[in-house]
């Protein structure tokens, strides 16, 4: 089908801004301020919560922020959701996610650990991925004096938040643990080799762009054979048998499209439960665009179904 109209209208103010837009800037600061500058403009309105704070978790390179998300629901043995940020490994943070995820916590009615993981350039692969394996150790241990039940814990992101969860779930079972029983990626970036050899599709006039995901690679990666190693490429894994239910959502619209969808196949074909949905007409990163993409509050009440499908099993 024809790109959405809504998301048209978003790509035709970026066409038209003043000055770079965030997938344009190569500068992480300047990426960061219109990062965090559109939040205002694409996040819906949310429910209250029970409680939302902000706690720091202690990490080998110093403390890692988090922000703990308790819906207004009955019981001290929730399940746990780490949820680990898009924004290219370059930019974005919990505030940039923070109605993303008031919305998982009040729908699939599950804590939430938000992790504010370090950012690349100035720490580089795989400084990100050690912090959410740190929160996400932190969250298995300390579930019950939070009100989690660590025997359902999950964990999810988008986009490059989708990449750290999907690595991560290949870390903890390479090493025993902690468990996971599920993992949501969000248009996850899993393969960093896909642009080596030809252009990815939808790679330009969508936003998102091979180009800005070259410079993402660039600033992430320490050098160009990081891109094959499995904690930074998932989908580079040559094993991918034993790991947690996955739901998989692709954006029609969006160059990460193909790898998610391939990455689902893979999963699938290595013996484990892969759902994926792709919502025809959407652009990368609409799931943070709720207060002007409609689709988004549909992709996000399937996220939560499948959360709650996986707690309640």
């Amino acid at each position: 089908m024809p790109i959405h109209p809504q998301c048209q209208a978003i790509l035709d103010a970026m066409a038209n801004a003043d000055g770079p837009t965030v997938f344009d800037s190569r500068d992480p600061v300047e990426a960061r301020r219109l990062y965090a500058a559109g939040t205002a403009k694409f996040a819906p309105e949310t429910p209250t919560l029970r409680s939302v704070e902000d706690h720091t978790v202690p990490g080998t390179a110093g403390d890692v922020p988090v922000r703990l998300y308790a819906p207004n629901v009955e019981g001290d043995s929730l399940p746990v959701l780490v949820f680990l940020h898009g924004g290219g490994w370059v930019f974005g943070d919990l505030d940039t996610h923070d109605a993303m995820c008031r919305l998982l916590a009040h729908q699939a009615e599950c804590l939430i650990v938000s992790v504010d993981y370090r950012l690349a350039p100035e720490h580089k692969f795989p400084a990100g991925l050690d912090d959410c394996l740190t929160v996400l150790d932190w969250a298995a241990a300390n579930a019950a004096s939070i009100g989690g039940d660590p025997a359902r814990l999950a964990i999810g992101g988008d986009s490059a938040g989708g990449n750290l969860a999907a690595a991560a779930c290949q870390v903890v079972r390479d090493r025993g643990g902690p468990d996971i029983v599920f993992q949501l990626l969000v248009y996850p970036a899993v393969d960093f080799t896909a642009d080596m050899t030809s252009p990815r599709s939808n790679g330009a006039g969508y936003g998102l762009s091979d180009a800005a995901i070259a410079w993402m690679r660039d600033c992430y990666l320490n050098d160009p054979f990081d891109a094959t190693d499995p904690r930074a490429s998932p989908a580079m894994a040559k094993d991918l048998s034993g790991l947690p239910p996955a739901l998989i959502q692709t954006a029609e619209f969006d160059p990460l499209h193909d790898e998610g969808k391939a990455y689902a196949d893979a999963l699938r074909s290595a013996g484990n439960t892969a759902i994926h949905i792709n919502y025809p007409g959407m652009i990368h990163g609409f799931m943070r665009m709720g207060a002007m993409v409609d689709d988004a509050a549909v992709a996000l009440d399937d996220a939560a179904k499948a959360l709650r499908g996986m707690f309640e099993s």
